[in-house]
């Protein structure tokens, strides 16, 4: 099993729009598995594959409150089909570490995706799941929780991850 290093804020790939999966293999398949690992590993309730450098649609989701992979899955080329209603609630993100702020998301998403075998899964989500979904589907199209706040708030996400980097000891925080 692999833990793969997390990209943060600044490096390009959180930027790319990523490419959609043709195939369906056991390389797929294993870097499912350790993405799923990456994700507990850092702490995370969903993680998408360019946060980990692939520029792939892949994300790895769990937000059981037991977090032991009960409850763990990927989607590949996840996409959202249905949405509505709307509601705020509190986001931060692996590549963007000490920074939070509240973003409006969509109440209810239906998501429809393949699982890494090929299998085609349709998640109806509201609450976290229903968060969750939508900030790493924006991963894919390299939009961060950021850029959905107004000026002045994404002004002082950008100013608060500053100093999450000045304070840092860590050399993966200055990545």
């Amino acid at each position: 099993m692999t833990i793969f290093p997390l990209r943060f804020l600044g490096d390009p790939i959180l930027r790319q729009k990523a490419d959609r999966v043709e195939v369906f293999d056991d390389e797929l398949r294993a870097f499912a598995e350790d993405l799923i690992a990456s994700m507990y590993a850092h702490k995370g309730v969903g993680l998408a594959a360019p946060q980990v450098g692939r520029g792939s649609r892949v994300i790895a989701v769990d937000v059981s409150e037991a977090r032991d992979g009960a409850e763990a899955f990927v989607l590949v080329n996840p996409e959202i089909v249905e949405e509505e209603g709307t509601v705020a609630g509190e986001e931060g993100c692996l590549s963007i570490p000490g920074v939070t702020a509240d973003v409006e998301r969509r109440a209810r998403v239906v998501v429809r995706g393949s699982t890494p075998d090929g299998e085609l899964r349709r998640i109806e989500a509201t609450e976290l799941l229903a968060r969750v979904l939508q900030h790493e589907i924006d991963h894919l199209n390299g939009v961060l929780f950021i850029d959905r706040l107004g000026p002045l708030r994404k002004r002082m996400a950008l100013k608060a991850w500053k100093r999450h980097l000045d304070e840092s000891e860590s050399p993966a925080a200055h990545a």
